[in-house]
């Protein structure tokens, strides 16, 4: 429990940033899991689609802190693969 209003306040901010970074770690998630779905479907266009949107989200995340950059690059590199192993 918060014992001055500072501490009262921060929590409140980290509350509510928590709750934030929450909606978008599931966003990136989702747009992840949408690549992988066309990919399974067979569909490149749409994998490669899908991709360039799940990119632009995991950077996002790594340049905010959200998630760390190695992880980003990681599941772009894993994803990309899957995606030019279609071919």
């Amino acid at each position: 429990m918060a014992n001055s209003a500072q501490a009262a306040k921060r929590a409140r901010q980290a509350e509510s940033r928590r709750q934030h970074n929450v909606a978008l770690r599931s966003d990136m998630r989702t747009a992840v899991k949408k690549v992988l779905a066309a990919i399974d479907a067979g569909d490149q266009a749409a994998a490669n689609a899908a991709f360039r949107v799940a990119q632009s989200k995991l950077d996002g995340m790594a340049r905010k802190g959200i998630i760390n950059k190695n992880k980003a690059a990681r599941s772009k590199s894993r994803i990309n693969a899957r995606i030019k192993a279609m071919a």
